[in-house]
């Protein structure tokens, strides 16, 4: 029996995580899936770690582009240091939250500081991307750091929450975002109840450590639940846990993702593709490696 079949109500459909081996750790991947591109603007959610890294070694992504989306880098251990061609180099920690508006192109590098590459580290977190509306694919690139002190958190019983992005549970997020956007993160207790916000278009529970049930319906770390539209739902921990909750309101339009590019536009597209292999993108102060155009 198809996993779909036996599901609640409130649940359209499970996203089971695809594993990329990306060198030094693996992600899990939700978003995109085969299924489903996107839920409200998210159309990328990669579940990084948690992976410990011995002295030497570390997160090195070389520079590489990207347009049409805004990507949301979110820790909840480790850094990761970004720098960018606007010229930011910026240190994330657990709990901030980096925010980057490609727009019409903008090019960045990952990687862990100096010392915890010499001295070892671990790294747990989800990176996001958020697509653009259409009439904003072309705005100017930005980048925003928010510190955890920024991020506003509630707590319920036996469940903390920091709203990432959006409103809800009656606190407001500083992030900027383009269109109607939620992200939050949980830990709840052993035996905690949760009631998701059931005003959003387009809403999904990701189970990152733990387990919880979804109206009664068992979802495992690494799993997502997307809900049906404007429904709530009770989610209780099994164990102690922590989710996220990605969504917002459903964008208009379709989407072509290929590698890091993003676009209602399949000559945009192309016209991406070309600019890198010409070196017209701006160049990461500093950095003189890159990630090569893949031949997929």
């Amino acid at each position: 029996m198809n996993i779909n079949d036996k599901l609640p109500q409130c649940i359209s459909q499970v996203i089971e995580p695809v594993t990329k081996d990306l060198g030094e750790f693996t992600v899990r991947r939700t978003l995109p899936d085969k299924s489903r591109q996107r839920v409200g603007p998210f159309i990328f959610f990669d579940h990084m770690g948690p992976a410990a890294f011995p002295p030497g070694s570390g997160v090195s992504v070389r520079p590489h582009p990207h347009i049409g989306i805004a990507t949301i880098t979110y820790l909840f251990d480790g850094i990761i240091v970004h720098k960018d061609s606007l010229g930011y180099d910026q240190p994330i920690t657990r709990g901030a939250v980096n925010w980057m508006t490609a727009g019409r192109g903008v090019v960045h590098s990952e990687r862990s500081p100096a010392d915890l590459m010499a001295n070892g580290s671990h790294l747990h977190g989800i990176q996001a991307w958020v697509a653009l509306p259409i009439e904003l694919e072309e705005t100017d690139a930005r980048f925003e750091h928010y510190p955890e002190s920024e991020i506003p958190t509630v707590e319920l019983p036996g469940v903390n929450l920091t709203i990432i992005a959006g409103e809800a549970y009656g606190a407001c997020s500083p992030v900027k975002t383009s269109s109607e956007t939620i992200y939050v993160e949980a830990d709840l207790e052993q035996g905690a109840t949760l009631e998701t916000p059931g005003e959003f278009d387009e809403l999904a529970v990701y189970c990152v450590t733990g387990g919880v049930t979804v109206d009664g319906y068992e979802l495992q770390p690494g799993q997502m639940a997307v809900f049906e539209p404007h429904t709530s739902a009770t989610i209780a921990a099994i164990v102690a846990s922590k989710i996220m909750l990605p969504g917002g309101a459903t964008l208009e339009g379709e989407r072509i993702l290929w590698w890091n590019f993003v676009s209602s536009s399949r000559e945009r597209i192309n016209q991406a593709k070309k600019d890198w292999l010409e070196k017209k993108f701006d160049e990461v102060p500093g950095e003189t490696e890159f990630i090569p155009l893949p031949k997929i």
